[in-house]
């Protein structure tokens, strides 16, 4: 049974405006059901009279949800807080205390920070010293374990957190804020951090935890920075969310990444991976040898290249696919291939049926020279790569499939690129994502994700062995393999009850079928596919 998600309250500056605050409470309680907490931060108190303070200090008057709240920011209101590792103030009132870590009975886990930053010694009673901040870093990072914290509550802005991000409107993100608190949020990684006393409200977009290709996926962080109870220009003070504790969920659904996740705002510029050189392909002679009748009508001719064949004596010579040192089955030019599965050809790439294959319609993208994985590849040739990616996911979605692609450049000698149709019925992308993420963990395989638009030529030197997965969103995942890795992976996870559910079909030599099931296939798939075969004359 999936864990129930706490409903939480998140305020900015109350000032004394308590009744204000609780009646905004009780009439949003009243619309949406109850809530669970309320965490406020920034001034909880303000510079006015207390009788109104006075009034739920006595109990006359109550808070409608357990309250929790942050220490003084100014030497004006230190006197509420005489406990200085928290207590009850008035009845569903609380104050956390200076600094630190409050668990609920949930496993719910919020990290506090009380006050503004000061470097000065003697540290005033309304702000914290590089020490707190320190300390804290040290209680909850040393656990081998340490993910992250659900929640970070602090007074005043993070410095930089609008690195990256969206316009955090009149205040200036490189000037105003707390280092120390850029630099708690970084080591505790919290889901939510929420922050006040800007008198403005900023929900930044969400920023990842980790580096890319370098760190496994970690979940990303939203901070929200809220307004002051009751502003006459109606800025938003109060934030409704709902959250499960970390602890409670699986590791798929934690590190799933928002659509609009951004760099980490306080990471060092500079950090990006480096970028591998492409190999030049050797210049040499035509690759016009490539040539099958594929297309059964007749009276239609096109060259090898998919172009017209008129001559022209400026066109320039196309160059010759690099070759294999011993007998590929997969250069197109080589007698060990199966060319009855062969469905089409282009001018530098062709398409085949897999051989035990996964359906009916699973194909491979191969170039038709020697290449041994995408990083190789040739301008050109990733150019119809790209061309015949796209198109194929034209011709499944026309069938009501999505498509997933995968390569892994480990014990293969010659390019295979899966392309895998799912029926959109069986699940989704999200699904997809998760069952490769969820397998990978249980068999320690570090699956990062990489930017929608980045290259593999970006991550991956040329030789390298690698594994990796392009949803049809582009979203792709990718594992740098160091030592071994499972030959059937990709198959395994696509069989998997989680998406195709044909789990015996994860290894293609269980899958065989006669040569003549074969042609058949092949007969069928290139009648199914001309209409979008882009190597046809127009």
């Amino acid at each position: 049974m999936a864990q129930k998600p706490l409903r939480l309250l998140a305020c900015g500056d109350v000032e004394g405006k308590f009744d204000v605050l609780f009646n905004r409470v009780r009439a949003i309680q009243k619309k949406s059901g109850n809530f669970d907490l309320l965490l406020c931060v920034g001034n909880f108190f303000g510079s006015t009279p207390d009788a109104d303070w006075e009034e739920y200090k006595t109990g006359i008057k109550k808070a409608p949800i357990q309250t929790y709240v942050l220490g003084a920011n100014n030497q004006e209101t230190v006197k509420h807080f005489r406990d200085a590792d928290g207590c009850e103030l008035a009845e569903n009132i609380t104050y956390l205390g200076r600094k630190g870590i409050f668990t609920g009975s949930s496993g719910l886990q919020i990290v506090y920070l009380s006050g503004t930053e000061s470097l000065n010694e003697p540290v005033p009673g309304y702000s914290f010293s590089p020490k707190d901040v320190s300390s804290l870093k040290t209680i909850l990072c040393s656990a081998s374990q340490f993910k992250g914290v659900d929640i970070l509550l602090t007074s005043p802005w993070p410095k930089y957190v609008g690195n990256f991000g969206n316009s955090s409107g009149e205040v200036d993100t490189k000037k105003c804020g707390s280092a120390l608190v850029s630099s708690l949020a970084t080591d505790l990684k919290p889901r939510y951090h929420f922050a006040a006393l800007e008198k403005t409200y900023y929900e930044r977009l969400p920023y990842r935890n980790h580096i890319v290709l370098q760190e496994n996926a970690q979940h990303a962080t939203r901070f929200i920075a809220l307004a002051n109870v009751g502003n006459p220009e109606k800025k938003k003070y109060l934030y409704a969310f709902s959250i499960v504790p970390m602890k409670l969920m699986n590791a798929a659904e934690l590190v799933k990444q928002p659509p609009d996740v951004t760099e980490n705002p306080y990471r060092k510029l500079g950090q990006g991976v480096s970028t591998g050189k492409q190999i030049p392909a050797p210049e040499e002679e035509s690759t016009c040898q490539f040539f099958f009748d594929l297309n059964e009508k007749q009276g239609r001719k096109r060259s090898s290249t998919g172009r017209d064949n008129k001559f022209s004596p400026h066109q320039k010579q196309p160059r010759k696919p690099p070759q294999p040192p011993g007998p590929c089955w997969f250069c197109l030019a080589s007698p060990e291939v199966e060319k009855h599965l062969v469905v089409n050809i282009g001018t530098h790439c062709y398409l085949a049926l897999a051989k035990g294959g996964l359906s009916d319609d699973h194909v491979l993208i191969l170039p038709i020279g020697h290449y041994q994985s995408v990083v190789e590849l040739s301008a050109e040739v990733v150019e119809e790569v790209e061309k015949y990616k796209a198109t194929l996911r034209q011709f499944f979605k026309s069938q009501g499939k999505r498509c997933v692609l995968f390569e892994r450049n480990y014990k293969s000698h010659h390019l295979q690129l899966q392309v895998i149709p799912v029926p959109l019925s069986c699940c989704s992308t999200d699904d997809i994502k998760d069952a490769f993420i969820i397998q990978a963990q249980e068999q320690q395989i570090e699956l990062l994700e990489i930017p929608e638009h980045s290259d593999i030529k970006q991550i991956a030197q040329p030789g390298a062995a690698y594994f990796y997965v392009e949803l049809d969103t582009g979203e792709k995942l990718f594992h740098r393999i160091k030592k071994n890795f499972p030959l059937q992976f990709g198959r395994e996870v696509l069989a998997s009850e989680a998406i195709l559910n044909i789990p015996d079909k994860s290894d293609w030599r269980q899958c065989q079928i006669s040569k003549e099931e074969e042609e058949t296939l092949a007969r069928r798939f290139r009648k199914a596919f001309e209409p979008f075969d882009f190597t046809l004359d127009d």
